[in-house]
């Protein structure tokens, strides 16, 4: 028998969640659902549209900029120009991503060291950087490919 990390109470091997708190046992069990597919796609800056270019010119140097993947085709905008952004299910969160993939608290951008990092809250998806599941913060560079639930993102820095 398993016991839960947060309040002790012995939970089920094949439970999700604690009983008796509500905590997420994913980390406990080291499984994640991994219902979420990872597509191959990636955006240029040269494939950048005219007021996104703007956006980005328009930011100060350290901070940085995120563009929505949709089928090869560039969706919402996030800027990232606050020292801690925030993404998640929760409205909240200020980057909202309503899906049932996202978690209420699923990811934190913090800018430090002149760059921007993002590290995944303890999300049940967890948070992927080009592909790889994030356990740590991990700076992020142009090019990047962020995902969260099934958002998937483009990362580019302010120059």
């Amino acid at each position: 028998m398993l016991t839960c990390p947060v309040c002790g109470h012995e939970v089920s091997p094949t439970d999700n969640f604690c009983p008796n708190c509500g905590a997420s046992l994913a980390k406990l069990q080291g499984e994640t659902t991994k219902s979420i597919a990872l597509v191959e796609e990636s955006l240029a800056i040269e494939d950048l549209g005219a007021e996104d270019v703007q956006a980005l010119e328009a930011l100060p140097e350290g901070y940085g900029m995120l563009l929505q993947l949709r089928a090869g085709r560039v969706g919402e905008r996030y800027l990232l120009k606050e020292d801690v952004t925030t993404a998640g299910r929760s409205t909240k969160s200020d980057i909202f991503l309503d899906d049932v993939t996202v978690s209420r608290r699923h990811a934190r951008f913090s800018r430090h060291d002149g760059q921007i990092w993002i590290r995944d809250e303890g999300s049940l998806n967890g948070t992927y950087v080009n592909h790889v599941n994030i356990d740590s913060e991990v700076p992020l560079h142009t090019g990047d490919v962020v995902q969260i639930g099934k958002f998937r993102m483009v990362f580019f820095e302010a120059a």
